[in-house]
């Protein structure tokens, strides 16, 4: 990581234009956000604030998530062009080689909206904190981030099978963090069901938000699964190390 981050500070003005670049793609987001509640004033029950704590909680894990493990969309090429190969002969984990390969500081370019936004929605809301949840709140942040960093790898082990299905894995990535930045009221039942049980992308910011907010939630989910992140985080992330480990050891070299 520190080679990469040495070698993109070498050109300054390209690193300064691309980080630019990441913090207003992540504002234009938020524009087209304002820009539904100029017409409306609530979305499925949930006012601007809330749902700016929503946006919030889910941008800045997924930015987190982005610094540490978007370097897993290299995995492609890697094994592609047979560079793999030279990882697993190091005295460092393949995981860990390929989350810093190519790593380049634009990506926390992306933390200064996200930050933003959550610091001016907690100011807003209409809530009262307590200890609980502030440490929901930071929890949330937290396990969105390991939940996403979980997909990342889950979704980046398909290039051992299909090195050319990178789009297909963001959609569990990219497109997950689309649908968690509204509340999942928007959604049909089935399909909120299926982001909750199926793929766990609910876990991320929309059950454990429902306890803040102090919002009731419209799936009639039981309570308990507000305070199930970090549960969902573990289980996600053994999932993830196995998943690897398994893709890792049936891995064969391209001969290239």
């Amino acid at each position: 990581t520190r080679m990469w981050s040495r070698a993109a500070w070498q050109y300054r003005a390209s690193l300064l234009l691309t980080g630019t670049a990441q913090t207003l793609s992540t504002c234009l987001d938020l524009a087209a956000l304002l820009v539904i509640y100029s017409q409306v004033k609530t979305l499925a029950g949930f006012t601007l604030p809330q749902t700016l704590y929503l946006y919030g909680t889910t941008r800045l894990a997924f930015a987190l998530s982005d610094v540490i493990a978007s370097g897993i969309e290299t995995l492609s090429d890697s094994i592609r062009l047979g560079t793999f190969d030279i990882m697993l002969i190091r005295p460092v984990g393949t995981l860990a080689q390929v989350l810093a390969d190519q790593f380049t500081p634009k990506r926390f370019g992306k933390l200064i909206p996200a930050t933003a936004t959550l610091a001016w929605a907690i100011e807003t809301l209409p809530v009262t904190w307590t200890p609980l949840k502030a440490a929901v709140c930071v929890g949330t942040v937290l396990c969105g981030t390991v939940i996403y960093c979980a997909l990342w790898v889950l979704t980046g082990s398909i290039s051992f099978v299909a090195t050319d299905a990178r789009e297909t894995a963001n959609i569990i990535t990219y497109g997950g963090e689309l649908v968690t930045e509204y509340p999942f009221a928007i959604y049909e039942r089935p399909l909120a069901l299926t982001m909750t049980f199926a793929i766990p992308l609910a876990f991320i910011t929309w059950q454990p938000s429902l306890y803040v907010l102090g919002h009731r939630d419209p799936l009639g989910l039981p309570t308990f699964l507000q305070f199930s992140p970090p549960a969902v985080a573990l289980a996600l992330s053994a999932l993830a190390a196995l998943v690897w480990r398994s893709a890792v050891r049936r891995y064969r070299s391209t001969g290239s």
